[in-house]
């Protein structure tokens, strides 16, 4: 493919991964991540990796008015944009978020708000191309919302649900939305935690987000088996759920 891959969340060690697994596939990048984020180490990593051509852009996820400039600029510079990798957002502390409602919608806001005004801006963009593929990072805290991560899970679960829909909007537009489902990942977010049953590591992430790209799936859970043990959980008491660790 000889469009533009762009990575909102140009730093995130899952949004790396999969751009080096794409550079075989497409020649130009654009890596997008906070102002004064060094990606040094970023762009070297994809271009031993085989892409073409590497480019780096500030972006803040928070400004939201800053969000379809900020595409039409990437749009105009870089011309056709096959694949808008939304790998961006914030873990929090829950602790903190109980007492302080500026850290509780913080965390919204970065994983919720933001990723709404991008994706609606990113899909009106690839309308007007007629064709490319948006890819959503949701995850299984969002699936059915504990009380041990309840202000991330509550922000993933409406990404969730928002991107379902729109993925179903998109149909016959020639646009396509991948929905990806992790469980815990093992990285730099997650430092210092233990890791939960069926983690994954962001190399794993990435493998199965770029199979489930090029096969054109909607949603894909990693590692698969989380799919079967989430519609077993659904299913628990309340009195039991509320009791489930992070």
């Amino acid at each position: 493919m000889s469009g533009t891959v762009l990575v909102l969340g140009g730093r995130s060690e899952i949004g790396l991964a999969v751009a080096q697994r794409l550079a075989g596939d497409h020649r130009r990048f654009v890596l997008a991540a906070r102002p004064g984020a060094d990606l040094t180490a970023a762009t070297t990593t994809l271009r031993e990796a085989g892409a073409e051509t590497v480019e780096t852009a500030e972006f803040d996820a928070d400004d939201l008015a800053a969000h379809g400039p900020f595409l039409e600029k990437v749009a105009a510079e870089h011309g056709s944009v096959d694949v808008v990798v939304l790998a961006f957002g914030i873990l929090g502390d829950q602790a903190r978020a109980e007492e302080d409602a500026t850290h509780a919608t913080a965390i919204v806001h970065t994983d919720y708000v933001a990723q709404v005004g991008v994706l609606t801006h990113a899909a009106n963009l690839l309308r007007a191309q007629g064709h490319g593929s948006l890819v959503v990072f949701s995850s299984v805290a969002g699936v059915r919302v504990r009380r041990a991560n309840y202000v991330y899970g509550s922000a993933k679960a409406g990404l969730d649900g928002f991107a379902s829909g729109l993925a179903d909007a998109l149909h016959g537009s020639g646009v396509h939305l991948l929905l990806v489902r992790p469980g815990f990942v093992i990285g730099r977010m997650t430092e210092g935690m233990s890791p939960a049953p069926f983690s994954s590591t962001p190399d794993q992430v990435a493998d199965a987000t770029v199979a489930a790209l090029r096969k054109r799936r909607a949603v894909v859970w990693v590692p698969g088996v989380l799919r079967p043990v989430f519609f077993g959980m659904r299913l628990l008491p309340r009195a039991v759920w509320r009791r489930m660790p992070r």
